[in-house]
């Protein structure tokens, strides 16, 4: 029935797309499900024409996106209808609404068979499409054997039986048994001498599916396969219809090749013979033309076809001949033939004795990698890769250290590690691969992972010729003015170890040496301390007997770090200290380093191991993220192995790195966080206070909500604040029914909030005791201090903290003292080191006793995602040529936000720098938009550039669109759900609310054109 007959339904589409806004439509939504609703109570007064028109509206308004939980039963009712109107309706309905597991299908299961078993083909079409696309193992059990019966049927015409076909794969992908392999191997083979090209490449989809399980039993469809592609080959027979741009069926030349790439070999000559005259025939009639769509035709035939000649080992010359052909292919002009060219050269690496031809084509691969496209990049260098060998490595390692320069950021860690296997694995002499992974620090050190320099001084320090050269040219790269911190890491061990071998060298003194490397000091991280120290006890070990001077200054230094917070630090520069003091013993003591055990190569064990994801395995996963990344965190469940969870490994991306803190900044923390492990520091007897630690508090940056008042009042001592205002919805900790008598003192979602913005305050306060925060993060580090004051004059006893981390963080918490003596401050520091990206929260599982009160709260941490960011400018230079690299789903997603907080532009951008995304004004031509960039950090992603874009109405403030791209697909999600939420949850302060003006209706729009994938355009093509 057309549209314009069904009044109600046109009239009711067109209420709908009349709505100014999402609320009218939901109201008009709601009162039309309302009143369908009520005239399904009363069905028994319902015509036909009527309960066709409401399912209609039903699927209607599904397809909107509402959920519609009632009206099943009739839509599977109409199944049975004898006129083709309602039976269409019904089939298209329950499609659409029910899934396989769904109870009401199984009251259709008779209906459908009877349609399936009828005598009229379009009921039998119409049950045969339903049953193909809801499958389920029910089903299956009860059609199978009709849906076979129509399939091998030589009364029913070619259009059921094509549909019969597909129905039946559907079929036997949820439930194999319903294929008997001993009587369908016959069957498919007679199959096969369809003429028919319709039901021939629906029935080839079915033997596909078939012999992928069990190739054995369909032996004697082999020649079959081999006869229709030499039929289609030679175009004999095929109908015009079946000719697509010139090309005979190739939609079923594809799938017989994919068919013949399941058997093993082809053991009859003839056979074989036939299928090579015809693979020939297609490597030498297939071109590049113009038309893009007989391209696309041609090269799917094509392709498939190189993929079969591998798989069946042809000879040599036909083997030469793919290459020569692929070898045109990745020098013409479109991107996309280019693109399949070095894939599928790739492929053919795998083959014997093509490697030597594949290597004429060098110089054109090579060019491929300064190519405009990155996907084609990235082929060119698994490429490149794949072909080296000890002839040809030298010349690629040096064209991938010259491109490495001008790559990508996303591919320069990929490109890294790969130039770092090769050099390796194929080094004509040991000093030449020195030379290449220093300047593979020297030119990417923030993509160098550690497993690379960890190499290299295994290679030193285990051949004495070679630790000469390597020092002096660690040395020359030392007094460069800018240094990587790799390559600091990697200069100090080898002087500190084997600098004595240059003493007779201008510059190369001990006190030289010293001075070059500590110079670089105080641009480290905590990490690289250690070498040093290392470094400076050794360089004191080879000057024996000691310069005084420089013994004095490398004493200082020890001095220096013997009260560092760092645990590693400290105990580094107090047994140095003492060491240096035996004198002559320090030789002994000091010694050089053994040589390493003979063990396989990280790095090519890593090359081995790694997974290359496509990105439709990228895209599974991160569905499969987005379905879980709202899963409860109590504790860090490691496997039953005890190893640890997969960390999800993606390109690294960075622009520039910033300056993590100033030296002043670090200079006052190092000051600030000076007491060991565990001390107890005396509070100067005064009446009690009520803020203890009134040195680390500030202004609070964001007030609370006004709901948390009354969830403290519920829930006073838990401190899982949770609700809507929390600032991570995926971070909400259960916990048992608390006993606690004790009230906090003040807001802790407040306190929670505050501390999520800056880095220094109070958690949790009651009258017994504080509990504050002073942190430092730098890249994926963070040192926080927990400070535990005793407000009170008697002792707190049975005190006890335990972290419940995320799987994504790692935390060590220094031992805790059981008692707190009275009016006295205990520092536990907290070690915190990100792994990969998530918005999962630790919690702080304290407890103590006070008189017979035993108190026990859990508290969020503020470890969150925005403090291993670090907020980074970038020019359009830098931005654009990032932004158009990183092109759709995973890495760039986009979302429209709804429920946003009206608030005006400048609020907004200010939010977004309190959680470290830096505003990048002038970027985005519309003044309504913000453009912001910021770097990420954790030990999967090292340095990982992150660019966001939020397009605002100024009509509707409460909602916004928000683009964000980066080089991991977690990280894209992960960060763009926690910007969602801080826009969506953001805690209003209770004590001043400001009245925000509700936002002004918007104008009236003209109706708009109605576009191809409208819901209701595509409900009057089924109708």
């Amino acid at each position: 029935m057309a549209m314009h007959g069904m009044r109600g339904l046109s009239v009711f589409i067109s209420d709908v797309r009349n709505c100014q806004n999402k609320e009218q439509e939901r109201l008009r939504v709601d009162k039309e499900l309302g009143n369908i609703r009520t005239r399904f109570k009363n069905e028994k007064g319902l015509t036909p024409y009527e309960k066709k028109k409401y399912v209609w509206k039903m699927l209607y308004i599904y397809m909107l996106g509402y959920d519609v939980d009632f009206g099943h039963m009739e839509a599977v009712s109409l199944i049975s209808a004898p006129k083709y109107p309602e039976k269409q309706v019904g089939y298209i309905v329950t499609s659409c609404l029910l899934n396989e597991n769904h109870d009401f299908l199984r009251l259709a299961i008779n209906t459908v068979r009877n349609d399936i078993i009828g005598r009229n083909e379009t009921f039998q079409c119409l049950a045969l499409t339903m049953v193909g696309n809801i499958g389920g193992r029910e089903f299956a059990e009860s059609l199978a054997p009709d849906v076979q019966k129509l399939l091998l049927s030589s009364s029913c015409r070619p259009l059921v039986r094509k549909k019969a076909a597909l129905c039946l794969l559907r079929l036997y992908r949820k439930n194999p048994d319903v294929v008997n392999v001993d009587g369908w191997a016959d069957r498919m083979s007679q199959l096969l001498d369809e003429r028919d090209l319709g039901v021939l490449t629906s029935s080839m989809s079915l033997l596909v599916a078939l012999v992928s399980n069990n190739h054995e039993a369909y032996w004697t469809c082999l020649p079959k396969c081999v006869k229709i592609l030499e039929r289609l080959a030679r175009n004999q027979d095929v109908p015009q219809e079946y000719t697509y741009y010139g090309i005979p069926s190739p939609w079923l030349q594809v799938k017989t090749m994919r068919a013949l790439q399941y058997f093993p070999t082809i053991e009859d000559p003839n056979t074989r013979r036939t299928l090579f005259e015809v693979l020939q025939r297609i490597l030498m009639g297939t071109d590049v033309v113009k038309n893009v769509n007989k391209n696309n035709a041609s090269h799917a035939v094509l392709f498939e076809a190189l993929a079969l000649v591998m798989h069946l080992d042809a000879e040599k010359e036909m083997m030469s001949q793919c290459v020569a052909l692929l070898g045109k292919f990745i020098a013409v002009r479109e991107p996309n033939i280019r693109y399949l060219g070095l894939e599928n050269m790739t492929r053919m690496l795998m083959v014997t004795d093509v490697q030597d031809i594949i290597k004429r084509h060098q110089a054109q691969i090579i060019t491929s990698l300064k190519d405009p496209d990155i996907s084609i990049r990235r082929r060119a260098l698994d490429l490149l890769y794949g072909m080296c060998d000890v002839t040809n490595a030298k010349d690629i390692v040096e064209e991938l250290l010259q491109y490495l320069s001008t790559a990508d950021f996303v591919m320069r860690e990929e490109l890294s590690l790969k130039a770092a296997i090769l050099a390796e694995k194929f080094a004509p002499d040991l000093s030449w691969y020195v030379d290449v992974i220093l300047q593979l620090i020297d030119k990417a050190g923030d993509f160098i992972s550690d497993d690379i320099w960890f190499r290299v001084v295994q290679f030193v320090t285990n051949n004495e010729d070679l630790q000469p050269y390597a020092a002096a040219k660690v040395k020359e790269y030392l007094d460069k003015p800018a240094v990587h911190e790799t390559m600091v890491k990697v200069s100090a061990y080898i002087l500190g170890e084997y600098s004595h071998l240059l003493g007779r060298r201008p510059g190369c003194s001990p006190k030289e040496i010293f001075s070059s490397i500590h110079e670089k000091l105080p641009t480290v991280s905590t990490t690289t301390i250690p070498i040093l120290l290392s470094a400076y006890a050794k360089i004191l070990m080879h000057s024996q007997p000691p310069d005084q001077e420089l013994q004095n200054q490398i004493w200082a230094i020890f001095n220096k770090y013997e009260s560092c917070i760092d645990a590693e630090i400290q105990q580094r520069a107090v047994e140095y200290f003492a060491l240096s003091q035996k004198g002559a013993a320090l030789m002994d003591i000091l010694a050089e380093m053994p040589k390493f055990p003979e063990r396989q190569s990280a790095l090519i064990k890593k090359a081995e191991d790694a997974e290359v994801d496509s990105a439709e395995q990228s895209a599974i996963k991160l569905r499969a993220q987005q379905q879980t990344s709202n899963a409860l965190v109590v504790t860090d469940q490691l496997p039953a192995n005890g190893a640890p969870p997969p960390v999800p490994v993606g390109p690294l991306t960075l622009v520039k790195v910033p300056s993590m803190t100033s030296d002043e900044d670090h200079r006052s923390t190092d000051q600030a966080l000076t007491h060991e492990n565990g001390t107890l520091s005396k509070v100067d007897p005064q009446p009690p206070s009520a803020d203890l630690l009134g040195d680390l508090l500030g202004p609070l940056a964001i007030e609370g909500p006004p709901g948390a008042t009354v969830q403290s009042e519920h829930n006073p001592v838990s401190g899982l604040e949770g609700g809507p205002d929390a600032v991570d919805g995926s971070a909400i900790v259960p916990i048992e029914e608390q006993t606690n008598t004790v009230q906090p003192i003040g807001n802790i979602a407040e306190r929670f909030h505050a501390l999520c913005l800056k880095d220094s305050g109070v958690l949790y306060e009651d009258p017994y005791i504080q509990i504050g925060i002073k942190a430092e993060w730098r890249a994926h580090h963070g040192r926080l201090v927990l400070f535990l004051g005793n407000k009170n004059t008697a002792p707190l006893g049975s005190v006890q903290a335990l972290i419940l981390p995320p799987a994504h963080l790692k935390m060590e918490l220094s031992l805790v003292p059981d008692t707190i003596p009275p009016r006295a401050q205990v520092q536990c520091p907290l070690e915190v080191v990100n792994l990969r990206p998530s918005r999962d929260v630790a919690v702080l599982d304290f407890s103590y006793k006070f008189a017979t009160n035993m108190v026990n709260v859990k508290l969020r941490l503020p470890a969150l995602l925005n403090k291993f960011l670090q907020p980074i400018p970038v020019s359009a230079e830098e931005f654009f040529p990032q932004w158009r690299s990183l092109s759709g789903p995973p890495l760039k997603l986009q979302e429209v936000v709804r429920g946003v907080r009206p608030m005006p532009l400048p609020e907004m951008a200010n939010l977004l720098n309190s959680f470290r995304l830096m505003i990048c004004p002038g970027l985005d031509p519309n003044p309504n938009n913000l453009v912001a960039s910021t770097t990420f950090y954790s030990e999967s992603t090292r340095a990982m550039l992150c660019l966001v874009r939020i397009e605002t109405d100024p009509a509707d403030r409460t909602q916004l669109r928000m683009t964000l791209a980066s080089g991991d697909p977690t990280l894209t999600f992960e960060l763009k759900e926690f910007i969602k939420e801080q826009l969506v949850s953001i805690p209003i302060a209770p004590r001043t609310p400001t009245a925000v003006a509700p936002p002004a209706p918007p104008a009236a729009q003209p109706t708009p054109e109605i576009p191809a994938n409208d819901p209701a355009a595509l409900l009057a093509g089924l109708l």
